[in-house]
């Protein structure tokens, strides 16, 4: 069997459901168009702009408005078919002249949340911006100006219509991100997940992955957890496993079909619920469980101070950065806690377990041995 055929975009493909586009994604495109603007008069509509992987995609304009000192785009958010509650919201982009030397600033907009709560990957006081849309908008505001002539010092101001109702039905409030959402992805790409269709396409990953002869597979939480397991492991495309939130669906399946190892690999969070018990990781339907950590910390190690800063932060994360700073090795702990978990669910299959723990920017935090 080809080993094309095989592997995370294989996986998508079996589904039959269609991919859409991350509020990052967005927010690039309408940045792109904006700086146009400002810089040329015109707005290119549509407007291309390159993902992380490579994608080229196009976007439609919804919205140009141009000014001496400042142009906006927006761009009205199509998530394929996965159920997302910003399907359909109109990100807007406005790009502001600012002087030499000043570089890409970002400001929050109406609908897009600021942070002011520890323990997320941006600093508490900054747009909810991550990392990763900000690199991509950066990037293009710099392709913008060498091709224009620009000096690529603008201030960015994200903005999401309706965003802050929308953010009701998220996690943001909870988690210190007040007055919006947040622009997010990683990829660019939104991967749709219908549970059966996606459950499936997990079998039919290690189906083919055995068909082929690979006797190592990788249950991956997403792409940058696969890059992780390609670097350690050296694995082919066709033994990754993307298992997005549903662990159990790749033990279980692997426990009628087993292979000789599996490694698990998944952002520290979502692993800890795995350690918890949790074989659905979707924010929806389970949680970082604090407490559970702080007994783990304990067990590391951790005095009773600690502990109750483990039981009582922001996020897992923040959790982990704690015991982190006190030589608490809280992110192995929760890999082997999460070893153990596969391992019960497995019930004496022939598998050997592995479990790796990465934080947001693929940094390995945790791991656990082979067992």
């Amino acid at each position: 069997m080809s080993e094309a055929k095989g592997g995370r975009s294989a996986q998508l493909k079996h589904t039959g459901l269609r991919p859409g586009w991350t509020t990052g994604a967005c927010a690039t495109a309408a940045a792109t168009a904006a700086y146009t603007a400002l810089l040329t008069g015109d707005f290119p509509d549509p407007v291309t702009i390159t993902l992380p992987k490579g994608q080229t995609p196009a976007f439609a304009l919804a919205v140009e408005e141009l000014a001496a000192d400042r142009a906006t785009a927006g761009v009205v958010k199509d998530a394929g078919d996965d159920p997302d509650v910003t399907h359909g919201a109109l990100v807007r982009v406005t790009v502001r002249r600012l002087g030499p030397g000043a570089g890409v600033v970002f400001r929050a907009g109406p609908g897009v949340g600021t942070v002011t709560l520890p323990g997320l990957p941006l600093d508490v006081g900054e747009p909810a911006v991550n990392p990763v849309p900000r690199q991509m908008i950066r990037d293009h505001v710099a392709l913008v100006a060498a091709e224009h002539g620009g000096s690529g010092d603008v201030e960015v101001t994200v903005s999401v219509d309706d965003g802050e109702e929308l953010a009701r039905s998220t996690w943001n409030p909870r988690l210190g991100i007040l007055g919006g959402l947040s622009i997010l992805g990683t990829t660019g790409v939104v991967v749709p997940y219908s549970c059966s269709a996606w459950i499936d396409s997990i079998r039919r990953g290690v189906d083919v992955a055995r068909a082929a002869g690979h006797t190592h597979v990788a249950g991956c939480t997403g792409s940058t957890s696969e890059r992780t397991v390609v670097a350690e492991y050296g694995l082919p495309e066709i033994a990754l496993l993307d298992m997005g939130d549903f662990a159990g669906a790749v033990l279980k399946y692997v426990r009628r079909h087993p292979v000789d190892r599996l490694t698990v690999c998944g952002g520290f969070a979502k692993l800890s619920k795995l350690a918890a018990g949790h074989l659905d990781l979707h924010s929806a339907r389970s949680q970082v469980d604090k407490p559970f950590l702080a007994g783990l910390a304990r067990r590391g190690g951790a005095d009773e101070e600690l502990a109750a800063e483990v039981a009582t932060a922001n996020t897992g994360l923040a959790a982990l950065r704690s015991c982190q700073a006190r030589g608490v090795p809280l992110g192995d702990l929760v890999a082997v806690a999460a070893r153990d978990q596969a391992l019960s669910v497995l019930r004496g299959a022939p598998v050997a377990v592995d479990v790796i723990c990465i934080d947001r920017a693929g940094t390995v935090v945790g791991r656990s041995d082979v067992r």
